[in-house]
């Protein structure tokens, strides 16, 4: 297990231990995982980021690793939505709840997704996503062990409430948060960005039981990175060596869990 060493943190994590087999008898079809793919869309994320975040999860969906974590599970069959985020004000569904259980429906969520137009939106509002996606478990007709939400972006909290608030109220519902922080993809540094993204997300963003992060720094590793998260979310097995999971920090955060929000205002006075 992986958890926080804040003391909110941990209880909320001793509380998961005790509480997460409860979960699995609230009813609803029973799946390995609820899981949550929370995707950033603000400005910062160019038309080419866009892409190749989206392109990630059609290829890793579709890919023989995925398929053959997928039938390692309990049921083999996991539950999935797809959800945008930019500011606090603005998330959506871009693919609602859907079973996974084999080549032919990971095929169609795959389609799904590939084929959906794209926006992009003001503002970064990591806690605004962890929130909307949260509520997302609620009566959602599914019934599993393990609820993730799969927070992926380029930039810090900017917008909304602090994001280690949000993270903490989540783990407290039982529910796990994990990263694909997209470190250093773009040339350029804006003022509201952070060259230490991976460090943020580490420190700041995940948490829960087993939570982890992939960081990509690069345009050709999306797929990979996509990949090797999705099958460690959804076959919940020890990373292997050498992998380029990296787990939630076991100290306290090297990094303010503010820099967003500081840069935003020296940048913008409000």
């Amino acid at each position: 297990m992986a958890f926080r060493h804040s003391i909110g943190v941990m209880l909320a994590s001793v509380a998961l231990a005790f509480t997460a087999p409860a979960l699995a008898r609230n009813g609803g079809t029973e799946v390995d995982v609820e899981l949550v793919l929370a995707v950033d869309i603000s400005y910062s994320m160019d038309t080419e980021e866009q892409k190749l975040q989206r392109n990630g999860y059609v290829e890793a969906l579709r890919s023989e690793q995925f398929l053959n974590a997928l039938k390692s599970g309990a049921t083999g069959r996991i539950a999935v939505v797809y959800l945008q985020w930019a500011s606090e004000y603005d998330q959506d569904v871009l693919a609602e709840w859907t079973v996974i259980d084999g080549p032919e429906s990971a095929s169609a969520f795959a389609d799904r997704l590939a084929k959906a137009p794209y926006r992009r939106a003001q503002r970064t509002s990591i806690s605004g996503a962890i929130d909307a996606a949260a509520k997302l478990f609620e009566n959602n007709g599914y019934n599993s062990m393990r609820q993730v939400i799969d927070v992926s972006g380029d930039g810090p909290n900017n917008s909304g409430r602090p994001v280690a608030v949000a993270r903490d109220e989540a783990i407290a519902q039982g529910v796990t948060i994990n990263g694909l922080p997209l470190v250093g993809i773009r040339p350029y540094i804006s003022p509201a960005d952070i060259q230490e993204l991976d460090i943020y997300y580490e420190d700041c963003v995940i948490g829960g039981f087993d939570a982890f992060m992939v960081p990509i720094r690069d345009s050709r590793s999306f797929v990979e990175a996509t990949r090797t998260k999705l099958v460690r979310e959804i076959a919940s097995l020890p990373a292997p060596p050498k992998s380029p999971i990296q787990r939630v920090a076991g100290r306290e955060p090297r990094i303010s869990c503010m820099i967003g929000e500081s840069l935003w205002r020296n940048r913008w006075g409000n």
